[in-house]
């Protein structure tokens, strides 16, 4: 049974579909079995992995029961995924009506999780029904972390939201970990922040951060994570730094 980790910070811009793909292909090239479910309607995931945005069926069908996950998943060279596009963003109303809306996506995933060691659900940058569901589908948060002031202002919305999805609709909930992104240890800044943030999270920042690095902010546009767009890039390097980590933690998840 695989463990599911969803990729949550509901502000934009710090990295999280950037982490959610790099990530997921740095564990499958360690030997996991990963799945990457995009649960943006941005699709950004779903493009950083070279697919096409307007296939289908998509999570958009999924969670609205038209189709199965395993009708709406793509293998690729560097992980499964479950495509999203901008169709997604009409969810939020039409899960209103639906029974259980805040489990669609866990009851979804059930019909595949066995398949997986990992299974990374790239939440949407806002604290919604989306959002939602994602935290409810998750045994673990995995939380990035830009490295400048503005990113600790929402920390303490996303705590609060974190704790009342555990204590209403998933109280087996934990945090995964925590990862710091566009990191320079060269400004005080950066140090300060990354401070901030283990007090924030005792025990929970990975020791791997990932460097500010134009090769990140390229890979996507070529529809390939980073390791393979430039592997000797400083960003491909943390990525796969940060994937031996994430798998000392979870040993025994991975199938050798």
């Amino acid at each position: 049974m695989g463990k599911t980790i969803a990729i949550v910070n509901q502000k934009g811009g710090v990295g999280k579909t950037t982490s959610c793909v790099n990530l997921a292909a740095a564990l499958t090239a360690q030997g996991a079995r990963v799945l990457v479910c995009d649960f943006d309607p941005q699709g950004n995931a779903t493009s950083g992995f070279g697919l096409d945005k307007s296939r289908s069926p998509s999570i958009y069908d999924v969670v609205l029961g038209d189709a199965p996950m395993s009708k709406a998943i793509v293998s690729t060279k560097w992980a499964d995924v479950a495509p999203s596009n901008k169709a997604l963003s009409g969810a939020t109303v039409e899960l209103i009506s639906l029974d259980r809306r805040e489990y669609r996506l866990k009851d979804a995933l059930e019909e595949v999780k066995d398949r997986y060691d990992f299974i990374f659900i790239d939440c949407p940058p806002s604290l919604e029904l989306l959002t939602l569901d994602g935290l409810c589908a998750a045994d673990t948060l995995l939380v990035p972390v830009q490295c400048e002031y503005y990113a600790l202002e929402g920390l303490s919305d996303l705590i609060y939201t974190v704790r009342l999805a555990k204590q209403r609709l998933n109280p087996a909930l934990g945090i995964e970990g925590v990862v710091l992104t566009m990191y320079d240890g060269r400004t005080n800044l950066s140090l300060q922040v990354a401070e901030e943030v283990k007090r924030h999270f005792p025990g929970k920042v990975y020791a791997a951060v990932i460097p500010r690095n134009v090769r990140l902010s390229e890979a996507p546009s070529h529809g390939v994570p980073v390791s393979v767009y430039d592997p000797l890039s400083r960003g491909a390097e943390s990525y796969e730094a940060l994937a031996r980590e994430f798998i000392s933690k979870n040993p025994i998840l991975v199938k050798n």
